[in-house]
């Protein structure tokens, strides 16, 4: 029987990198060659803080991967596809991208646009994805001229919306905290930083003078709270991330006196047309120069010692994961 490797978690201990068996694959009814993954906040989770999250073990954690298809009974997905999966609670209740092999359902799948690589597609990942997302909902809710803030703008998400906001002629405002975050962030296209502690209160009144017209919020708590006062009229947040807490101390007048939409982004169970459309508008939109310029490439076995850097913002921008490596 054919072996592979994995970055194994048991119910205890830490994670390592382990020669399994394709016969120890879960269910599916596709099974990809994977050549990559990547770092996100929710892996860090996962392999440390939030274990329970994984229902039983063995596990093989990794929430996204990209491959090439090696066996389908699909008739969507033949040998030698290129694919991409982000979500589906992969990696948290399914064996992940974390290996050399996954095996899937073929409903949670993308076929990646024709000349996109998978090394890519993972620079890119979830993060990538659901920074796209975001931007389709603020373009679908009437996203309007001026300029666009990005909260959490040094991490994965946040780093990526800046490259993307900008490519697509907006001026960006990012948010950040991190030391020497400001020429990085200029780099990826903000045209303006805005040090952290200037938003990081909750609000003392319920409207603040109009400034953004539209935002992409990984941070949440009272930081999104101190941003809804702040949006121009009409002007919609699509809110990602939960960083700074998952309580919003605000109130009904943002949305009552200026019309303001707050647009939750769920990357997870997004459906099948949404996840095309949106990477399809990634390879039409994303400049992948800037992109690439993030990342950081890592082996399995360095993932276990960058999981709890991540959950404490010292992984700054994209980290892919060479599985083969």
């Amino acid at each position: 029987m054919a072996q592979m490797r994995a970055l194994t978690m048991e119910a205890e201990g830490p994670a390592r990198v382990k020669t399994l068996d394709d016969g120890d694959l879960p269910a599916g009814d596709v099974t990809v060659a994977v050549e990559w993954s990547t770092l996100n906040y929710k892996d860090g989770l996962i392999l440390g803080r939030q274990r329970r999250m994984v229902p039983n073990y063995p596990h093989v954690p990794g929430i996204d991967f990209a491959g090439t298809v090696e066996r389908s009974d699909d008739p969507r997905f033949a040998a030698g596809d290129r694919v991409v999966l982000t979500g589906w609670h992969v990696g948290e209740t399914h064996w992940g991208g974390y290996a050399t092999r996954a095996r899937v359902k073929g409903d949670w799948l993308v076929p990646l646009p024709q000349g996109f690589s998978t090394r890519d597609a993972m620079a890119l990942g979830t993060a990538g994805f659901t920074a796209m997302l975001a931007v389709l909902a603020l373009e679908d809710h009437g996203l309007g001229e001026g300029e666009i803030l990005v909260t959490g703008a040094s991490g994965g998400v946040g780093s990526v919306a800046v490259s993307l906001l900008s490519a697509l002629g907006h001026p960006v405002a990012a948010v950040s905290g991190r030391d020497g975050a400001a020429d990085y962030l200029r780099d990826l296209g903000a045209a303006r930083i805005i040090p952290r502690a200037e938003l990081a209160e909750a609000p003392t009144r319920p409207l603040d003078t109009e400034e953004w017209a539209g935002c992409i919020d990984n941070v949440g708590g009272p930081m999104l709270a101190r941003v809804l006062t702040q949006m121009r009229y009409r002007a919609s947040v699509a809110a990602v991330g939960l960083a700074g807490g998952t309580d919003i101390p605000t109130t009904v007048m943002p949305f009552l006196l200026r019309g303001v939409n707050l647009l939750g982004i769920d990357s997870v169970l997004c459906p099948r047309d949404l996840r095309q459309r949106a990477w399809d508008r990634i390879a039409q939109d994303m400049p992948m120069d800037k992109v690439r310029s993030t990342v950081t490439e890592v082996g399995l076995a360095d993932v276990p010692r960058l999981a709890e850097s991540i959950l404490t913002g010292g992984v700054r921008g994209r980290t892919v994961v060479n599985v083969n490596a």
